[in-house]
């Protein structure tokens, strides 16, 4: 009886210590299913800092500080304070910008002018720490007056050789109105462009100005290079301008650096210094001639001489064909063939050994047969062009135009054109308004005051695709005609 005793003990010790381990089990459980958890993910943060509070305040009057601070709702980077803060007008100094945990400060090391407002442009320089929100399109205003100056002007730029527009114009406003002004002065105040070509001048002191638009190489917000690109107005502009602006930029030298297509040259190689083949590439096209357009010959290396009577063009029997005529380029790099081929015929071009020498003593050391076949009519599409609300008057050019290359040129003279063969591909076009009738665009020229042609890009492309009749209809009022 005794060892039942003990052992229905044993049972029910072993049992209480089970259910105290259950319960405290159950209660861990229960209490972990009650507990929220961290977040793993959840949407992206797409929200811009936001402005908490400025000291001074925003549009502050009779400021006579000059340090600046201004708090955020979380914490933030400036992004290269020095190129993108843009302070209007333009200081002698520029003041020391620095962003730090939720804060941007400002010390102004320029004397301030009395009676005159003053703006910081921070474009997209404030960005929050952790998803690089750009907080835009904000300024920081105040004055040293009564009042803040209220004077507004607007409008647009626009590269005259192609009529498109992009971020990188800055507008300026000057002052003085002495042509060199914008030459040998800074101006008073800037802007930028945005991408599609709009400005605003906001906070302006009542006055005239001088406007232009430039494309500064050196930062020195002055037109100091032939090279930069440059717009100016004909005639002074007024705060509160009640018209927009349109600037046409330009420069007066040619941009000499164009881009080069693909596949036009042979790719520059590592010499042995005993290697004195002179190579050279063609413009065929898997081994195919275009026969709207010359055969090419690329070198890549300038030439010094050639001799036309080492080159001959034949047909697949290799019984010589004429007349054909051999012409180089201006950088004598570069040898244009001329031929009326026929569609859909095979050819041979023989470049004798001997053929051609460069500038280094490179030369064509051996004889090359160059086989290939031209394109045939099936290959191409037609185009076919209907032209409203002509006007002759503004000498209309139409410029068809395949990566940024052109193609074809049309002083439009009448209302429809038809284009039998044109090649198959991706095309724009634009509208030259052509003023001294010489089929080109032409630049202009500010201390002649005299202002570059005007082109307009046409909004839609043009795709061509072969065996089909493609259609284009220009419509020259909504291109400004």
């Amino acid at each position: 009886m005794q060892s039942f005793t003990k052992f229905a003990l044993k049972r029910l010790r072993s049992l209480f210590l089970a259910g105290i381990a259950i319960c405290f089990i159950f209660i861990l459980f229960a209490g972990s299913c009650g507990q929220p958890l961290p977040p793993t993910g959840g949407p992206r943060d797409t929200l811009p800092p936001v402005l908490v509070k400025a000291e001074p305040a925003g549009f502050t009057t009779n400021f006579k500080g000059n340090r600046i601070n201004i708090e955020f709702n979380e914490y933030i980077q400036l992004d290269n304070p020095f190129e993108k803060l843009e302070y209007s007008p333009v200081p002698k100094v520029k003041p020391q910008a620095e962003g730090k945990l939720r804060n941007v400060s400002i010390k102004i090391k320029d004397t301030l002018e009395p009676n005159t407002t003053y703006s910081i442009d921070f474009g997209d320089a404030i960005k929050d720490i952790n998803e690089n929100n750009s907080l835009r399109d904000f300024t920081y205003v105040f004055s040293t007056g009564p009042t803040i100056d209220s004077g507004l002007i607007t409008g647009r730029v626009f590269y005259a050789e192609t009529g498109k527009t992009d971020s990188l114009i800055t507008v300026i406003l000057h002052r003085n109105p002495d042509d060199s002004a914008v030459a040998k002065e800074k101006p008073r105040y800037t802007t930028r462009t945005k991408s599609n070509g709009d400005f605003t001048f906001r906070y302006l002191a009542p006055g005239t100005y001088r406007i232009f638009a430039l494309k500064d190489a050196d930062g020195g917000l002055k037109y100091d290079q032939k090279s930069e690109y440059l717009g100016f107005f004909d005639s002074a502009v007024t705060a509160n301008q009640p018209n927009e602006i349109t600037l046409y930029a330009f420069t007066e030298e040619p941009d000499v650096q164009k881009k080069t297509p693909t596949g036009s040259g042979p790719t520059p190689t590592v010499r042995n210094k005993d290697d004195k083949r002179l190579r050279f590439a063609t413009s065929l096209e898997a081994e195919k001639q275009d026969i709207l357009n010359d055969l090419i010959l690329t070198f890549e290396s300038k030439l010094k001489s050639f001799d036309t009577s080492r080159i001959s063009l034949t047909g697949e029997d290799f019984k010589p064909l004429m007349p054909f005529h051999v012409q180089p380029d201006s950088t004598m790099k570069k040898l244009t063939l001329s031929h009326r081929w026929l569609e859909g015929s095979k050819y041979r071009l023989i470049v004798s050994k001997d053929f051609a020498m460069d500038t280094a003593g490179n030369y064509t050391t051996r004889t090359d047969t160059i086989k290939f076949e031209t394109k045939k009519e099936s290959d191409y599409g037609s185009l076919n062009v209907r032209v409203t609300n002509l006007d002759t008057t503004s000498r209309p050019v139409l410029l068809i135009y395949k990566d940024e290359r052109l193609e074809r040129t049309e002083p439009l003279l009448r209302t429809r054109y038809q284009y039998k063969l044109f090649r198959p591909g991706e095309y724009e076009f634009r509208i030259l308004f052509d003023r001294n009738r010489n089929g080109k665009w032409d630049t202009g020229n500010y201390w002649k005051k005299l202002q570059p042609e005007r082109i307009v890009p046409g909004k839609q492309k043009l795709n061509i695709r072969a065996g089909w009749d493609n259609e284009l209809e220009i419509n020259l009022r909504e291109m400004g005609n």
